[in-house]
């Protein structure tokens, strides 16, 4: 028999003068142990960047982070992007920020899309995730799971061209494709090529479509009735804003007599960093400092938790096909 009982944890304790005093048993502080042990212990966060090459993809991770993942990169010739397939390259980086730690993987893509034939192109990337899930399934199922490292893919920016009147078809079938695997975040890539009333447009039609095939995107939770009206709001303009039109930057140029991330054009600067320009602040806020740890939990407890049920399942029908043979035997 179980018993359930609210109360506020306050102790009438009576004194020598007969007053009460109120004291608290103290679990009021275990969001603090909490908080300590997991910043000692560090975080950990599998980024996935998806899109064709020259869609900014390695400039825009770099801006995001303050880093440099690609310095050891090799550009292709065009010759040699005709016959390149598909690929998997990991880039692992620790940043640490007043005092905590952060493993950052960056899974990389290149030669989505490049091909002539992009037929099924997107398979590897499927593969790589379900490894994944295969493998923490394993480490989870074994004997030693005290440090089980979690190589799941937590987040796919899907990076879409700005060219053009919305989703192609390779773009429908990819995220098809992986919207039951991983958190999709669209992306419209070099936003700088187009003007506001276009970039309207085009997030307004790739919305439709993204309603009219069925494509299952990352879906920000609703905000709790106590929340502070400013994470409200906040909440409310990252909904309004998706699928982020961004613009990345490595270069520093000076505007308004402000040193600043963006680029220089004969008509004038793009700040990468400046909300009436794109949305990169915008993206960068939701990624790392509202929405890590709800893009985490989304990939433990729905994508992790559909691929561990079908494991089981298929375990399960292994064992019932199987068994009048140990039987007879």
């Amino acid at each position: 028999m179980t018993t359930n009982i609210r109360y506020k944890s306050r102790i009438p304790v009576k004194t020598e003068d007969s007053t009460e005093e109120k004291q608290y048993v103290g679990f009021a502080t275990l969001p603090n142990q909490v908080h300590r042990k997991s910043v000692k212990k560090g975080f950990d966060f599998t980024l996935m960047v998806a899109g064709e090459s020259g869609m900014g993809k390695s400039t825009l991770v770099n801006s995001l982070f303050l880093t440099d993942l690609y310095k050891d990169r090799k550009l292709l010739n065009a010759e040699e992007r005709i016959n390149q397939t598909v690929e998997i390259i990991k880039h692992t980086v620790d940043i640490e920020e007043k005092g905590v730690k952060l493993k950052l993987t960056i899974v990389d893509t290149p030669g989505f899309g490049d091909a002539v034939n992009n037929n099924e192109c997107w398979k590897p990337i499927t593969d790589y995730i379900d490894q994944q899930f295969e493998q923490y399934f394993r480490d989870e199922s074994g004997l030693n799971r005290k440090n089980i490292q979690d190589n799941r893919v937590h987040c796919c920016l899907y990076f879409i061209p700005p060219f053009g009147h919305g989703l192609r078809p390779v773009d429908v079938e990819f995220m098809k494709a992986l919207h039951e695997k991983v958190n999709i975040i669209p992306l419209i890539a070099k936003a700088d090529c187009l003007t506001p009333n276009e970039i309207k447009k085009l997030k307004d039609r790739i919305r439709e479509e993204i309603d009219k095939f069925g494509i299952k995107v990352y879906q920000f939770p609703e905000c709790d009735s106590d929340e502070d009206e400013e994470f409200k709001q906040l909440d409310k303009e990252l909904k309004e804003c998706t699928p982020f039109a961004v613009i990345g930057s490595n270069t520093v140029v000076e505007a308004r007599g402000q040193r600043v991330r963006g680029r220089l054009y004969p008509w004038g600067i793009v700040e990468v960093e400046n909300q009436s320009h794109c949305d990169f602040v915008k993206l960068r806020n939701m990624l790392i400092r509202s929405h890590m740890h709800d893009l985490k939990d989304v990939t433990c407890d729905v994508h992790y938790e559909n691929y561990r049920a079908q494991c089981i399942q298929e375990m399960t029908r292994y064992v019932r096909e199987h068994e009048p043979d140990r039987k007879s035997a």
